[in-house]
């Protein structure tokens, strides 16, 4: 009998090929709690609820420090303390100042000074290299499948072939010698009256031109695998154009929305220091007004002592 293993969401028992590889969960849990980016600092994480678009980190430090700030060199609204999110700082300490990123072409990408941690020889910010490795394991996945299929359809082909061979050659089994031998001098009549008559056709030509079908099919499927690795590459490309596109909305929309939440911030203190004005004048009025009431008083007061 095959071994259980438990879900670590529902704790359920299931094969260990219908649990995901990373976090051990069964195909219901993967539904119900799905793998997304955070709002604020656009890690991915396992989200409890729809309604919940924080990991829990950043939801720790809006309690703590309240809503974020966009950071300085990457857009990203994580700057819980200061100008600056977490991991620039970090890696700001590490690595000094941010160089331009190779794809956003923002100043956020970190060098830290070893090429086998770039991205195929580029600097690129930390945002990209994860739309970039993203994008690299599409391709090598859909390179998979293409691959797995391409030898599936081989090895049907090559057992068909071997089916077909043998029953063909048991029929040839079955043919008398003396048939053979009657064939072979009529082969031998044949190539001799066509040298005879001056062709310049050879029995070594006769036996190759099989080959030649099968080396027209290999070169085919030569120029077919090239095509389709000229349209991969492409499409490739493309990919990442698009993904290019869409950082660079994602960065415009950040900044977009932390201008709008710098205009709030500020009407609401405008709001506030004239509410506090209003307020101010109002009390100052107010004794005015008690002030004006107590000396009408002590006036009419004195007038009807003094007969």
């Amino acid at each position: 009998m095959a071994a259980l293993y438990a879900c670590t969401k529902c704790h359920q028992r299931f094969p260990f090929e219908a649990l995901s590889q990373g976090q051990q969960l069964c195909k219901e849990c993967r539904i119900a709690h799905p793998v997304v980016k955070c709002t604020y600092c656009r890690t991915e994480y396992q989200q409890e609820s729809k309604t919940n678009t924080i990991c829990k980190k950043c939801a720790q430090n809006v309690q703590l420090y309240g809503t974020p700030k966009p950071c300085q060199y990457c857009n990203i609204i994580a700057a819980f303390i200061g100008n600056k999110c977490q991991r620039c700082t970090n890696s700001e300490k590490k690595y000094g100042p941010p160089y331009s990123c190779e794809q956003c072409k923002q100043q956020c990408a970190f060098d830290r000074k070893d090429d086998r941690k770039k991205v195929d020889g580029k600097l690129l910010c930390w945002l990209c290299t994860l739309s970039y490795k993203r994008v690299l394991q599409k391709t090598k996945e859909q390179r998979k499948h293409l691959s797995s299929s391409s030898r599936a359809s081989h090895q049907e082909k090559e057992q068909y072939s071997r089916l077909s061979g043998g029953s063909h050659y048991n029929s040839q089994k079955t043919l008398s010698t003396s048939s053979i031998q009657n064939e072979i001098p009529k082969k031998k009549s044949k190539f001799e009256s066509i040298t005879t008559n001056g062709d310049s056709f050879s029995p070594d030509l006769a036996l190759d031109s099989p080959g030649t079908d099968h080396f027209v099919i290999i070169a085919q499927l030569k120029e077919e695998v090239a095509t389709l690795k000229k349209m991969l590459h492409q499409k490739d490309q493309m990919i990442l154009e698009k993904e290019k596109k869409i950082t660079e909305l994602k960065a415009d929309f950040q900044y977009q929305e932390s201008q709008m939440r710098a205009k709030m911030n500020q009407m609401e203190e405008t709001h506030k220091e004239v509410t506090e004005q209003l307020q101010a004048k109002n009390r100052e009025l107010l004794k005015q007004a008690a002030a004006l009431s107590k000396s009408k008083k002590s006036e009419k007061s004195g007038a009807i002592t003094s007969p």
